[in-house]
């Protein structure tokens, strides 16, 4: 797909901001269309999705969170929330429920354009890659996990973190160094997102029979995947 071709969808109530955003998508030859409403929202988002989706937090008919909570259950699309509300409990909840990333008011329209460029490449990234090991399985094609022949329903943000740990069994990564491999463009997000993000993935990883341990805790250093033993 041609990146004058890729459609992002702007979910904001505000119209001098989103009339700005999508001047700026389309000056950097992305295809940006608008909703203001959140029911709105969802229904664009399932009938036609978009390479991603800039998401406002306070709309009318359903909020961000609650848009970015329906949505998550179908699909994997990225989304950046942009949020006024900068409490801690705000951003991890978000992204909790499965956004990508944040944005925070005010905020540089160059930044938003560099953290969606970054988000939508990892997305439809093309490299295959396998990891055919104690039932684990990697298709970075597709952005896929698969345990037993399962796939795992994980978002973007939460495919590259898994993928990271399950790349390098045993090894501890800090928090600040997942954050990285993540948010690789800026690197302000709270390392306590690492936080939510492991946990989101020890629940996905129940629900496919694998050990939820297995994505160790590591006091005061960060985390590691402990393959089993044969």
């Amino acid at each position: 797909m041609s990146e004058e071709k890729r459609c992002v969808l702007v979910v904001e109530d505000d119209e001098k901001i989103a009339r700005m955003l999508c001047d700026y998508l389309e000056a950097n030859g992305y295809a940006a269309s608008r909703v203001a409403n959140g029911i709105e929202a969802v229904r664009r988002i399932e009938a036609a999705p978009p390479a991603a989706v800039l998401l406002d937090l306070m709309l009318p008919g359903l909020d961000g969170l609650e848009v970015c909570r329906v949505v998550r259950k179908k699909s994997d699309v990225p989304i950046i929330m942009i949020t006024a509300r900068v409490e801690e409990v705000d951003r991890l909840l978000g992204l909790e429920i499965g956004a990508d990333d944040y944005v925070c008011k005010p905020f540089s329209p160059r930044e938003v354009i560099a953290r969606l460029r970054a988000l939508i490449r990892r997305s439809e990234g093309r490299m295959a890659g396998n990891l055919p090991t104690q039932g684990w399985a990697i298709d970075d094609a597709s952005q896929r996990i698969h345990f037993n022949r399962q796939m795992l329903a994980l978002t973007p943000i939460e495919f590259r973190l898994l993928r990271t740990l399950l790349g390098k069994p045993g090894r501890v990564f800090s928090r600040g160094q997942l954050l990285d491999c993540l948010h690789d463009d800026f690197t302000d997000t709270s390392e306590r997102a690492i936080d939510s993000h492991i946990k989101n993935l020890r629940r996905k990883m129940e629900a496919v029979g694998a050990e939820p341990t297995l994505l160790a805790s590591v006091y005061g250093a960060g985390y590691r995947f402990d393959m089993p033993q044969e």
